[in-house]
């Protein structure tokens, strides 16, 4: 079941957040990500703050007595226009993540649904979300749930002068 962010659920937050950035760091092949003592902590108080900044929410499924997934969404921008750009307001889901034993059940796809309603419900006309170019499962999950990639970095390591 879907439920909204309750400060009772910080612990399996965190929790997630951080296996999420194990997975992260295991597939990264320029081993840059890492999952430091301090992320934990460190990255749930970013959130939180982002969360609170940027008119955000987190929701979470419940399964039992235990948090196996979670969404955050904030909302990226209000509606632009100038010289060179024209966009609606946007929203940006900035984590998604279900508990690595629960994936392919479809939790990962109910949380997405749910969190593009709140973003359309509060005038949201389009949604960001940035994954990383390893995670070929994340690629594959938002391309089958209707995104495409927009723009991408790139990146030649080790480069020297």
């Amino acid at each position: 079941m879907i439920i909204e962010y309750d400060k009772k659920y910080d612990e399996y937050i965190k929790d997630l957040l951080f296996e999420l950035q194990e997975y992260i760091q295991n597939i990264d092949l320029e081993e840059y990500s890492i999952a430091s003592k301090e992320f934990r902590d460190l990255y749930f108080l970013k959130v939180m703050n982002e969360i609170k900044k940027y008119n955000g929410k987190i929701l979470l499924y419940k399964q039992e007595n235990q948090i196996a997934g979670l969404v955050i969404g904030l909302i990226n921008n209000d509606k632009q226009e100038n010289y060179e750009f024209k966009c609606p307001m946007r929203g940006r889901i900035t984590e998604l993540v279900v508990t690595k034993n629960l994936r392919s059940k479809g939790i990962g796809s109910q949380l997405l649904m749910a969190m593009e309603k709140y973003l359309n419900n509060i005038g949201c006309k389009d949604i960001l979300l940035g994954v990383f170019a390893y995670n070929e499962r994340a690629i594959n999950f938002y391309e089958k749930n209707g995104y495409h990639i927009r723009s991408a970095d790139m990146i030649k390591c080790n480069f020297q002068n």
